[in-house]
C-alpha cells in the first residue's frame, strides 16, 4: 500500500493501483446531483482521470515554450494524452525544467511497468525521488505524478531528471512530461503565516500549574490530500476524512479519491476506496467501534463537473469502517455492498446518533441533492442500523412529525443521546426530545427571535458537560446560524446578508424547560462555525462567515461561488462555568489566515489539540478565492504546554457495573502527589 508522506504541502505520488474501486454505467438521463449547477463542458463525457484544470488554475502542455528540455525526448501521440500528446524519455540524465508563477504546481504523466524514478526539486532545493511505476502492463494516463500546493505566491522553478531506474529492475525507465498545472494564486488580503502564536492568561480547575507562561498556539502542517467535508477522529493516531467525489489531488486506482486516513502524528495520509458519493453524508460509531457513513448524494452525471465519474449512487448507502486502531492502517479499508447492505430511503444530508442500545438513529434528511428542503424533497423519517423491528416497522422508516413541521430549513438536524435513552433532536427554530422506545415527541420551546439553526442557516451545537456538580443533568448550547426567513427566493437572499450572533443555552429538565432558553451574544456574528468542547470543559467556536447562507451558487452576490461571504478567523472561547454576560474571550486567541466556510471542520484529538481543516464552497475543487482548502491547521490550548496528570496502573477489564479505583498522579508545580 502507498502512504503519502508530505512536508509542507508536497506530494509524491506512487502509481500503486491500491483497491479496486467498483464502477458503474453514468446514464444520460439521471437527475443532476447538484440542482442543475455545471460548469463549462461539464456535459462532456469524459474517462475519470486525476487531471483537473480547476478554476483559478492554468494548464501548460508537453509542448509549451516555457518547458525547457535537456537531452533526447520523443514526441508520443495518443488521444489518451492531454492535447494528445506526451514528451517522453528513457535516457538517464534527461532533464525539463518549467519556471511559473504561483502557488502551486502539480505534474502530470503516464504510469506502467516502463516508468520509475524521477528526482524532483523546486527553486533548486533538495530533489525529492518520485515513483510513475505502475505493476501493469495497460498504461494509466493523466496521473498526477506529483504536487505541491505549500509555495509562497511569486517566481518558481521546477526541475525533474530522469533516474532511468526503478527498484528490482536493470532496463531503462521512462519519464513522461503530459501537463503542468499551476496555481496562480493572488495576493491576499489575509495575513499570510504558517505559525501563529499568542499568550493568554488562563486559568483551570484541572491543575494547579502556574499559566503565566503558557500560550494559544497556532500551527500549520500537513495537508488532507481530500478535502475535509467529514471529520472523525477513529483511533489515537489516525482521523477519517470523507468528501464527496471530485478532483481531489490525492488518487487511488488511477482516479482521484474522496476519501482517506490523516496520521495525526507523521500527517501521512492513506487514500481510500470509496464506491459511492458520500457528498453530504451523515455518520457515527456503534458500540463495538465500527464506523458507518450514511447517505449522500447521487451519481455524479449530466449536469455536474464531470460527466463520468463513475460513482455509485450513495443516497441510500450505508459505507462501514471496521475499528482501525492500530498505528498502521495498511489494512483499514472502507467496506461497501449496495447489494445487500443500504438504507431503506434516500437520504441527503441526513443526521445519525449513537443510541443508548449501541446502535445509530439516521434522521432526516433529502431524498435527492439539491439545496434548501421542501414538502417534495424532504425525507421526515427515521430508521435504525442495525434496522430495528420497532413501532411494527419491520425495519422501516418511521414518521417524524417533527421534520415535517420544521420545513424548510431542517437539514442536517442537531442531535444528542441523553442520560435517560432519549434525543434531543434541533432543525429549524425548534427542537424536541424523542423517546425511540415509545415513538414519542415532547415539545421544547422554540429557539429565541427567530434564528434558525439547520442547513442552509447551518449554526453549531454541542451537548455541554455532564458532571457530579450539576447532578450530570444535560444541557445544550447551540450558536450562530441566521435569521433569513426559509422561504424566502434564492434570488432575493445574498451573501451579504448578516448572520446571527446568538447563543442559546436550554437546561433539559423539567424546571430548565419551564425556564426556556438562555440566550447571549458571540463577539461576532457566524453562520457555518464549528464548536469542540475542550477537556477543561469549555467550547472553542473556530470557522464561519459574517455574512451570507451555507452552500454555494445559489444567491446574490456570490464570493467566487461561495453563498457566504467575510470569513470569521478568529476563534472565540466559551466559559461554560462563568456568569451569564461573561462567558466569551477571544483574548490571546491567534487569528488564522485561511477561510474556513462551508464545508469546514475541526475536532478535539486525542492530544488535546484542536485539528481544523476543510472549506469548499464549490462545485468541485477551485483555486478562486474561497476555493476548495487543504491545508491543516492545529490549535493548541495553554494546557498543552502543562505537564499532564497520569493514571498509575491501568485497568485491564472494566464488567458492566462494576465499581473501581482509579489512581492518578496530579501534578502540582514541579512535584506530583498520587490521588484515588
Amino acid at each position: 500500500m502507498a502512504v503519502w508522506h508530505l512536508e509542507r504541502i508536497v506530494a509524491i505520488h506512487l502509481c500503486i493501483s491500491l483497491v479496486n474501486v467498483f464502477t458503474a454505467s453514468v446514464s444520460a438521463s439521471g437527475v443532476s446531483a447538484w440542482n442543475g449547477h455545471k460548469t463549462p463542458g461539464s456535459t462532456t463525457p469524459t474517462t475519470f482521470t486525476p487531471f483537473y484544470v480547476p478554476p483559478g488554475a492554468k494548464a501548460y502542455d508537453s509542448f509549451s515554450p516555457l518547458i525547457q528540455y535537456t537531452g533526447d525526448w520523443e514526441t508520443v501521440y495518443s488521444s489518451g494524452y492531454y492535447h494528445k500528446s506526451i514528451q517522453s524519455t528513457n535516457q538517464k540524465g534527461a532533464t525539463i525544467s518549467f519556471t511559473f508563477k504561483g502557488t502551486g504546481i502539480e505534474w502530470f504523466g503516464t504510469c506502467d511497468r516502463k516508468h520509475g524514478i524521477a528526482d524532483v526539486s523546486i527553486d533548486g532545493h533538495e530533489p525529492r525521488a518520485v515513483d510513475s511505476y505502475h505493476d501493469d502492463d495497460i498504461p494509466l494516463k493523466q496521473q498526477r505524478i506529483f504536487w505541491d500546493f505549500g509555495l509562497a505566491y511569486g517566481i518558481h522553478t521546477i526541475k525533474i531528471t530522469n533516474t532511468a531506474h526503478r527498484k528490482g529492475s536493470s532496463k531503462l525507465t521512462f519519464c513522461d512530461i503530459d501537463a503542468f498545472v499551476v496555481t496562480r494564486g493572488v495576493g491576499s488580503k489575509y495575513q499570510d503565516q504558517s505559525s501563529i502564536q499568542s499568550s493568554q492568561q488562563v486559568s483551570s480547575s484541572l491543575a494547579t500549574q502556574s499559566f503565566e507562561s503558557l500560550r494559544w498556539t497556532l500551527t500549520q502542517k500537513g495537508t488532507t490530500g481530500v478535502h475535509a467535508m467529514q471529520l472523525a477522529i477513529i483511533s489515537s493516531s489516525h482521523a477519517l476524512i470523507v468528501d464527496k467525489v471530485e478532483h481531489n489531488p490525492l488518487t487511488v486506482s488511477g482516479h482521484p479519491a474522496w476519501g482517506a486516513l490523516y496520521n495525526l502524528h507523521t500527517h501521512a495520509i492513506k487514500p481510500l476506496s470509496i464506491q459511492s458519493n458520500s457528498f453530504c453524508a451523515g455518520g457515527s460509531f456503534l458500540r463495538n467501534g465500527t464506523l458507518i457513513n450514511v447517505g449522500g448524494n447521487p451519481i455524479v452525471e449530466g449536469h455536474t463537473s464531470s460527466a463520468d465519474f463513475g460513482d455509485l449512487n450513495g443516497l441510500q448507502a450505508i459505507r462501514i469502517l471496521p475499528p482501525c486502531d492500530s498505528d498502521s492502517v495498511e489494512n483499514c479499508a472502507m467496506y461497501e455492498n449496495h447489494f445487500r447492505i443500504r438504507m431503506a430511503s434516500p437520504r441527503w444530508y441526513n443526521t445519525v446518533v449513537r443510541l443508548s442500545d449501541g446502535s445509530a438513529m439516521i434522521i432526516g434528511g433529502s431524498k435527492r441533492g439539491g439545496w434548501m428542503n421542501n414538502a417534495t424533497t424532504n425525507n421526515p423519517t427515521i430508521e435504525y442500523y442495525p434496522p430495528k423491528n420497532i413501532h411494527g416497522s419491520n425495519g422501516l422508516p418511521i414518521q417524524l412529525d417533527f421534520l415535517v413541521r420544521t420545513l424548510n430549513s431542517n437539514l442536517f438536524p442537531i442531535a444528542f443521546s441523553l442520560p435517560d435513552g432519549k434525543i434531543f433532536i434541533a432543525a429549524n427554530r425548534d427542537a424536541i426530545i424523542y423517546d425511540w422506545k415509545r415513538n414519542e415527541e415532547r415539545r421544547l420551546p422554540q429557539i429565541p427571535n427567530g434564528v434558525r439553526v439547520t442547513y442552509p442557516m447551518t449554526g453549531t451545537a454541542l451537548l455541554l458537560p455532564l458532571s457530579p456538580s450539576n447532578h450530570y443533568q444535560p444541557e445544550v448550547l447551540i450558536c450562530g446560524g441566521s435569521n433569513i426567513p426559509d422561504d424566502k427566493a434564492s434570488y432575493a437572499i445574498s451573501s451579504q446578508d448578516p448572520a446571527s450572533s446568538q447563543c442559546s443555552r436550554l437546561v433539559l429538565t423539567d424546571k430548565g424547560i419551564s425556564d426556556g432558553w438562555q440566550v447571549e451574544s458571540m463577539p461576532q456574528a457566524r453562520i457555518m462555525p464549528d464548536a469542540v468542547l475542550l477537556p477543561t470543559g469549555n467550547v472553542l467556536i473556530v470557522n464561519g462567515a459574517g455574512t451570507g447562507i451555507s452552500g454555494y451558487g445559489n444567491v446574490l452576490h456570490q464570493v467566487g461561488a461561495s453563498n457566504a461571504d467575510h470569513p470569521v478567523l478568529t476563534p472565540v472561547l466559551y466559559n461554560t462555568f462563568a456568569a451569564h454576560g461573561s462567558r466569551f474571550s477571544s483574548e490571546g486567541l491567534p487569528s488564522s489566515s485561511i477561510p474556513r466556510l462551508y464545508h469546514s471542520v475541526a475536532t478535539l484529538t486525542p492530544a488535546g489539540d484542536v485539528m481544523i481543516a476543510g472549506s469548499n464552497p464549490n462545485l468541485d475543487r477551485s483555486e478562486v478565492k474561497y476555493g476548495t482548502e487543504y491545508r491543516v491547521e492545529w490549535l493548541s490550548p495553554p494546557y498543552m504546554q502543562m505537564k499532564r496528570p497520569e493514571i498509575v496502573g491501568l485497568v485491564a477489564q472494566i464488567n458492566f457495573g462494576e465499581e473501581i479505583r482509579v489512581h492518578v498522579t496530579v501534578p502540582k508545580g514541579n512535584q506530583g502527589e498520587e490521588k484515588g
